[in-house]
């Protein structure tokens, strides 16, 4: 049987729970008791297990648990990757359903189809397939990288199955995976076609359009120096109110301190539409985002880091609420 990982902290919440239950003579609700979270700061909206990528070691659930209690992280999400271009190794959703099985007060599934797999029954088949996954605990879909245009009509029956469901959908865009142009008007396409959905942008060329001057090259990097205004990122948030951030990998941080006076601004501004992330993966891999909020944005207000810490992912997963 698997040990179960659990910081002091949460040994410690926990005794204090059972307390509060005997103190009332055992009338406390199991649905409240069931309410209180994992200690920690954070929710990480982006991790991997298994092996990614054919120069990465496998991560572990046990692992990664450990590494979460290290740097005060709650719960994390586990994403899967199906698409061939997504990574070296496909970590399925059934793997990841089943990795996280133990763990699921702090490991939170993901699930994901590529576009083009073969199904049969039109957009209810499909549904039915996302369905299948949800009933094992899935409470998203992503993460969502395939070789395809952001708008390819593939693409956008899976955007409307996920509607249906409401499911939350995590994607990567670069110049190889969900293609796109400067301005985003393939995302836009998405987004204005399935309002149901919401959409959590990830990836060099979401985070390159935090920049109003970005051109093609640039949504396949990580571009530096001052922001330029009328970036697609907030230009698109203005208009869809189902449009979120994902400030996982060196993309999100650094879109976010490559000009920091910019970057605190938009923090501040869609403060209840960013959710941390990191993009973990491998043992004894780097990660920025640490340094970037206890270091270079440690003076943010408190409000703006507990929404983009862990509010705003428990709020759209519907985790619950102390």
């Amino acid at each position: 049987m698997q040990k179960r990982l659990i910081s002091r902290r949460s040994w410690g919440q926990a005794a204090i729970a059972a307390a509060g239950i005997a103190a009332t003579g055992g009338l406390r609700s199991i649905a409240t008791a069931q309410d209180a979270f994992p200690a920690g700061d954070y929710v990480d909206m982006h991790t991997h297990l298994g092996q990614t990528w054919n120069t990465t070691e496998p991560l572990s659930a046990e692992e990664l648990l450990r590494w979460m209690d290290a740097h005060r992280i709650a719960q994390a999400v586990v994403l899967p990757l199906v698409s061939p271009e997504s990574s070296s190794y496909l970590l399925t959703s059934d793997f990841v359903l089943e990795q996280t099985k133990p763990f699921r007060d702090r490991l939170i599934p993901f699930c994901a189809i590529d576009p083009r797999t073969s199904y049969s029954g039109g957009h209810a088949g499909l549904v039915k397939m996302l369905a299948r996954y949800v009933e094992q605990g899935a409470k998203g879909f992503g993460e969502h990288k395939p070789g395809v245009t952001f708008d390819d009509p593939r693409n956008m029956q899976i955007y409307a199955a996920c509607a249906e469901l409401k499911l939350p959908l995590l994607f990567h865009i670069d110049n190889q995976r969900n293609m796109d142009q400067p301005g985003l008007p393939g995302l836009a396409k998405a987004l204005a076609a399935n309002p149901d959905c919401p959409f959590i942008g990830h990836g060099p060329g979401w985070w390159a359009s935090i920049s109003g001057d970005v051109q093609q090259a640039g949504l396949g990097g990580y571009p530096k120096g001052r922001v330029a205004a009328g970036g697609a990122i907030d230009t698109l948030m203005d208009k869809y109110p189902n449009l979120y951030g994902d400030l996982s990998a060196g993309s999100g941080a650094g879109a976010i301190s490559r000009d920091l006076e910019f970057g605190r601004a938009f923090l501040e501004r869609r403060q209840d539409r960013i959710l941390f992330g990191t993009d973990f993966l491998a043992p004894a891999q780097g990660v920025p985002q640490f340094e970037l909020f206890e270091t270079k944005l440690a003076d943010l207000p408190a409000e703006v880091k507990q929404n983009i810490f862990r509010d705003n992912a428990r709020r759209l997963l519907k985790l619950g609420s102390r």
